[in-house]
């Protein structure tokens, strides 16, 4: 067997002397951070990765030295306003080292921060572009709102400063409104979090209750901790939801596809609450409103009542025997007490009584004209 085998170390000696010569400077590599892991010296050692719709295809130990590292890792904190962390899709310049000890590893000397963030986006654009092609941007907006949203599934982690500001926000309001809240927790951040808050859509839907709303919310972050929110799978769970969906995810100038897909979106969590409150606010004024009206229309109609009631007295008044007697007019009565309405069927010797405003006369008919014709 002599001279039919060699060393190890001559194998891997021969290996590094091959691959450092293809790659004798450094190269710019496109890879996702698999595993990783700060160790207290200030060195930060990495597993770099790419996949392919079969899965993994290949994978390589990498190595930030802390000389590197402590300048490398805030720069790229502030840029993209997130720390590294794996799942991360990066752009990182390394030269390529084999060990005869350690065998393969890549020294990372720099980071592209933007590539990270042109990444996160460039994905974005595609998922909007699915969602809109599959129908689903609108669905959310097509469900009818509930005029007073009571039962309210909340979708939080539960030690989050965005949840606690809602719920006392809500529940505190100055106007004594009472609302249902109940929370579904979940992870919020990171490349757990599609997975976790579409399961909590799930446990909704199964809990039997019939909710009015369901809230997603969580106060604000890193840009890259918040490209969970322009997920496909999540935001396709929340378009084909049955109940409305309202979001309120991070700060002001943040807006995610999630956010596009749900029936209303909110700036942030306190904004959420605002908005339930209200709608109790609104129909409290509507109501009080319809009320103002419905007393004004009953004491128009009491009014209208008490002018016809003053009406009919003031023409009783009128037609009252006493008051005409009082203008001069006098009232004839036969025997009986019957008013004299004619001369017809009188005849000489009949008793009447003439009425005046001031008393009676007993009189005795002498004789009767009838049409001109006197009669004894």
């Amino acid at each position: 067997m002599d001279g039919q085998y060699i060393e190890l170390y001559d194998l891997q000696s021969r290996l590094k002397a091959g691959v450092e010569s293809v790659f004798p400077g450094k190269v710019w590599l496109k890879a996702e951070i698999s595993a990783m892991k700060a160790r207290p010296a200030g060195h930060c050692y990495m597993e770099l990765s790419q996949s392919s719709d079969s899965g993994l295809i290949a994978k390589a130990q990498a190595v930030i030295w802390s000389s590197k590292f402590r300048f490398i890792a805030p720069f790229f904190k502030s840029v993209t306003g997130s720390d590294l962390a794996e799942g991360m899709s990066v752009l990182v310049q390394v030269s390529v080292n084999f060990s005869q000890l350690y065998g393969l590893s890549l020294i990372i000397d720099d980071i592209d921060p933007a590539f990270t963030v042109g990444e996160k986006e460039q994905l974005r654009r595609q998922t909007i572009e699915r969602l809109e092609k599959e129908g689903l941007m609108d669905l959310q907006k097509e469900l009818a709102l509930p005029l007073l949203p009571y039962r309210l599934a909340v979708i939080s982690a539960p030690d989050a400063a965005g949840y606690r500001d809602f719920t006392r926000h809500l529940c505190d309001n100055a106007y004594g409104f009472v609302f249902s809240p109940e929370l579904f927790p979940a992870v919020m951040q990171g490349s757990d979090a599609p997975a976790s808050i579409a399961d909590a859509l799930d446990r909704i839907a199964a809990s039997g209750e019939c909710f009015d709303l369901v809230l997603i919310m969580r106060g604000g972050g890193a840009k890259l901790d918040l490209a969970c929110y322009d997920d496909y799978s999540l935001a396709a769970a929340i378009a084909v939801y049955p109940v409305p969906v309202f979001t309120a995810v991070g700060h002001d100038q943040d807006y995610h596809v999630c956010d596009m897909v749900a029936h209303r979106h909110l700036k942030t969590p306190t904004a959420l609450a605002d908005e339930l409150i209200g709608c109790y606010i609104d129909e409290d004024a509507r109501l009080s409103s319809f009320a103002g009206r419905l007393k004004l229309a009953f004491l128009n109609k009491i009014h209208s009542m008490e002018a016809r009631v003053q009406l009919l007295e003031t023409r009783i008044l009128s037609a009252d025997p006493r008051n005409i007697l009082k203008r001069g007019y006098v009232l004839a009565l036969d025997s009986a007490g019957v008013p004299l309405k004619r001369v017809a069927g009188r005849s000489a010797g009949d008793r009447v009584t003439l009425m005046f405003s001031d008393g009676k006369a007993d009189c005795e008919v002498r004789g009767v004209v009838l049409n001109g014709s006197p009669t004894e």
